[in-house]
């Protein structure tokens, strides 16, 4: 621990860096629940990125007939230069910060560590200044961006949601058939399953997940302003954009052959854009277990030690829901900025988005973090079979829409106006139900059908919805 008194008198204590001590909840509190992020978006993994695109760079630079300057190393050479590469650690990325700390630039760093792991391979040696050639700064970056944030989605993000996605339909296929009272602007509705729901869930983040995993990654080898200025000057004959595409298709990057000093950041904007939705259906979803919590339709499995309340000692509280709200909620907050800001620069190139691509990291560890909390919070919901049959009993109103439907195919006159005299705004039981039949004159094929309906069993196409994944089949299923 570190003490100075400041020009007000005040004692400042800086204590080492821990999870205790971070700034960001991300690296203190929740740091073990967000680790597997840090690999794809922590400044380790940003270094580690920009080496990988400056070596590819170089070699591929090498490989290039024209530029006989720099001449095709053995496959030996190659190797070393790869497995060293591959071997990036913490030691080598702290050799950058001692690069940065003298040149204040952190891509130049990174080209003068990438030089020094020439100087250990002797063929390559030589050849050290082709490293960087042609380049600007942001050639680098922008290449490692893309990087970052294709492994991040693919290793990660979409393996977090898709596990999300999964205990969904699980949920969906199990309650298939549990008949739940419905909710329209919070009021006793037409019943529906509680299978059924969850499957609705599960479809929208389904196809949400397609539009998260569409957007392609662009990136650009092209110079300071796009044009291959350098490049051509130094190296006519060359075709550029050619190279620069295979740099790029071998990354596994999509070139983008039209840019000003930077990427124009459209395809990150895309893809903040796919994620905050993803991150509002899981938000609407939230919200609606909170609810069915509230009203007893689920209960919680307790927890051994886990303390509800600091004052209410039989508290078992819906936290992971809540959590994953609060997180996803910032997450939104940030991935909303970053779409906004970063395809805006000015001219041909500001500085405003450097800063701002650093919290890139955040945003998506936030919908990360409320993944694992969703995860976490299903699992610990158990249905209350009772309490969602109580309320179906106490609502037998809710079959005024059948009753009225079926009056209007036999032609009775003023079905609707009928029932809304009858049922609204009161609570129907089974017997007020049947006595509201009674008063009907329906075929008796009709009069049974309706008579023979309660609350649990109006659930029209409710439990096959809940199993299928389109409604191709469900009328065969019949």
């Amino acid at each position: 621990t570190h003490r100075r008194t400041s020009a007000e008198g005040m004692t400042d204590t800086t204590h080492p860096l821990s999870p205790l001590t971070a700034i960001s909840a991300l690296d203190g509190r929740y740091r073990r629940r967000v680790a597997p992020l840090a690999e794809q978006f922590s400044e380790y993994a940003l270094m580690r990125a920009r080496v990988e695109v400056e070596v590819a760079w170089f070699l591929a630079l090498a490989a290039e007939p024209a530029i006989e300057e720099l001449p095709n190393p053995a496959p030996a050479a190659v190797q070393r230069l790869q497995d060293r590469v591959h071997a990036f650690d913490l030691t080598d990325a702290e050799r950058i910060k001692h690069y940065e700390r003298r040149t204040n630039h952190d891509v130049k760093a990174v080209e003068y560590f990438v030089k020094d792991l020439l100087a250990e391979v002797p063929e390559l040696a030589p050849y050290v200044e082709f490293v960087h050639f042609a380049c600007t700064s942001e050639d680098i970056n922008n290449c490692a961006y893309a990087l970052l944030l294709k492994r991040a989605r693919e290793r990660e993000v979409l393996p977090a949601l898709e596990r999300v996605r999964s205990e969904l339909d699980s949920r969906a296929q199990r309650y298939a058939a549990q008949p739940m009272l419905a909710r329209t602007h919070g009021q006793p509705a037409t019943p529906t399953t509680l299978g059924k729901e969850f499957r609705t869930v599960e479809r929208r983040l389904a196809r949400q997940l397609l539009r998260l995993a569409e957007v392609q990654p662009l990136a650009k080898l092209n110079g300071a302003v796009g044009n291959f200025n350098a490049h051509t000057i130094a190296y006519p004959s060359v075709d550029w954009p050619a190279l620069s595409n295979r740099v790029l298709g071998a990354l596994e990057l999509t070139a983008n052959p039209h840019t000003t000093q930077i990427e124009p950041h459209d395809w990150i904007a895309e893809l903040c854009d796919a994620q905050r939705r993803v991150n509002t259906v899981l938000l609407d979803l939230c919200r609606d277990l909170w609810g069915y919590i509230a009203v007893d339709y689920f209960t919680q499995e307790v927890v051994a030690g886990e303390t509800g309340s600091s004052t209410m000692p039989h508290k078992v509280n819906p936290i992971d829901f809540e959590n994953a709200e609060g997180n996803l909620g910032l997450s939104n907050a940030l991935l909303g900025h970053l779409a906004d800001k970063l395809p805006v620069s000015r001219w041909q190139r500001d500085l405003s988005d450097s800063t701002a691509l650093r919290s890139l990291g955040s945003a998506f560890a936030h919908a990360f973090l409320a993944c694992d909390a969703i995860v976490k919070g299903l699992g610990k919901l158990r249905v209350n079979g009772a309490q969602l049959d109580a309320d179906l009993d106490a609502n037998w109103e809710v079959l005024g829409e059948a009753v009225q439907t079926v009056m209007r195919r036999h032609g009775l006159a003023e079905p609707y106006e009928r029932l809304k005299a009858a049922t609204r705004g009161r609570k129907l039981t089974r017997d007020n139900y049947r006595e509201l039949l009674e008063a009907l004159e329906l075929p008796a094929a009709a009069l049974a059908a309706l008579e023979h309906l309660t609350p649990a069993t109006y659930l029209g196409l409710g439990p096959e919805l809940a199993q299928a994944l389109d409604t191709d089949s469900i009328h065969e299923r019949r």
